[in-house]
C-alpha cells in the first residue's frame, strides 16, 4: 500500500513544538533568566507567600480580557466600575483587544494613578507583597501570538507558583518559569493602579511624576493634588513635586496653600528662579504686589532659561501696581 504524503503544515507545527521542547531542556536558564535569578536572589523583605484574596474577580467576555483585568485592578483601589462600563474606554473592536496606552489612560480618567512597572520580576513581587495586584500582558498563544491581560494577585515561593485572576479563572495557578515565558514577549509589561495618595513601593521619583502628568490630563484636580502631596511627602526635597503641587493648588484657587508650598521649597532651593517666579505670581494674585515685586527682582537673570517668564511676571506685577489691580 502506497504511503500517504505527509501533512506539511501539521509536520511543521510538530517540528516547531519539538524545537521548543529542546530549547527548554537545553537552555531553560537563558529562556527564563529572571526566574533563575529569583532562586538565589529573592527580593529582600518580601514574604515567601502572599495572596491578595480581597482582589475582586470579573470573568472576561470574549476577547475582552482588558476591561475585565482593568476592572479588577481599579475596584481594588476603590473605583466602582464594571468591565462592561470600561469597554468603550479600552476595547478596540477592530483589534479585538485593548492597547497598553488605553489601559494606562483609563484609570486616570477615574481619579486613579496608573503606574507602569519596571520590567522586573522582583518589582512585580514587591508590589504584590505591598498589597498592590499587578496587571500584566501575556502571550498565551501556543503557535502564534495571542495577547492576554491578567491580574497577578499572589505567589508561593516554595512551590514556585503565581496566582492570577485570568480569563474565566478566579484562581489560576501558574509556575514562575512558565509565566516568565508568557510575559517576556510583551517586554515584561505590567502596571499597578493605586489611589492618588498611595505610591507604589517600587516607584521612583521621575517615573511617579511622569505618571502624575497623565493623571493631570485625566482632569481630576482633587486626585492630582492628592497625588502631588503624596509625592512631596515621599520625596520632600523634590523640586518638580513642589512646583507641580503648587501649580495645581493655584489652579484650584488655594493661593495661600500654594504660596506655603513654594516658600518651603524656596528655603531648600534659594537660587531657584522658577520657584521665585511662581511665588511672586502667587503673591501678586493674593494682592501682595510689593512683596511679589521684591521677590521677582531677586530672580532677574538674563541667562536664566526662565528669563522670558520672569520678565512677563514682572510686567504683570508692575501693571497691577499702577492700576491698583
Amino acid at each position: 500500500m502506497q504511503a500517504r504524503p505527509p501533512n506539511v503544515p501539521r509536520l511543521a507545527r510538530w517540528l516547531t513544538l519539538w524545537a521548543t521542547v529542546l530549547l527548554c531542556v537545553s537552555g531553560c536558564s537563558t529562556l527564563i533568566p529572571q526566574t533563575t535569578a529569583l532562586r538565589t536572589g529573592w527580593p529582600a523583605t518580601v514574604s515567601r507567600q502572599v495572596e491578595l484574596a480581597q482582589v475582586p474577580f470579573f470573568p472576561q467576555d470574549e476577547y475582552q480580557c482588558g476591561p475585565a483585568a482593568l476592572a479588577m485592578a481599579m475596584n481594588n483601589s476603590g473605583a466602582r466600575v464594571t468591565p462592561a462600563a470600561l469597554v468603550p474606554e479600552v476595547w478596540l473592536p477592530a483589534r479585538k483587544g485593548s492597547l497598553q496606552l488605553e489601559m494606562l489612560a483609563t484609570p486616570r480618567r477615574h481619579g486613579l494613578v496608573s503606574y507602569r512597572l519596571e520590567p522586573k520580576y522582583a518589582d512585580m513581587l514587591r508590589e504584590i507583597a505591598a498589597g498592590n495586584p499587578v496587571l500584566v500582558l501575556q502571550d498565551v498563544g501556543m503557535l502564534w501570538p495571542r495577547w492576554h491581560y491578567a491580574v497577578v494577585n499572589g505567589f508561593d515561593y516554595e512551590t514556585g507558583t503565581l496566582f492570577l485572576r485570568s480569563g474565566l479563572q478566579k484562581r489560576q495557578e501558574m509556575p514562575f518559569s512558565f509565566f516568565e515565558r508568557t510575559w517576556e514577549p510583551g517586554g515584561h509589561w505590567s502596571m499597578v493602579v493605586t489611589p492618588p495618595d498611595r505610591i507604589p513601593v517600587t516607584a521612583t521619583e521621575p517615573r511617579w511624576l511622569e505618571a502624575l502628568l497623565g493623571l493631570a490630563r485625566g482632569g481630576n484636580m482633587d486626585a492630582t493634588v492628592s497625588a502631588y502631596r503624596a509625592a512631596l511627602a515621599r520625596w520632600p526635597d523634590s523640586l518638580p513635586a513642589a512646583v507641580g503641587l503648587a501649580n495645581h493648588l493655584h489652579a484650584q484657587g488655594s493661593l495661600a496653600d500654594a504660596a506655603g508650598v513654594l516658600r518651603t521649597a524656596l528655603q531648600k532651593n534659594p537660587q531657584s528662579a522658577i520657584l521665585k517666579n511662581n511665588l511672586a505670581q502667587t503673591l501678586s494674585d493674593q494682592g501682595k504686589h510689593r512683596e511679589a515685586l521684591a521677590l521677582i527682582d531677586g530672580a532677574a537673570d538674563s541667562q536664566s532659561p526662565f528669563a522670558s517668564e520672569i520678565r512677563a511676571t514682572r510686567q504683570l506685577i508692575e501693571e497691577r501696581l499702577r492700576t491698583g489691580g
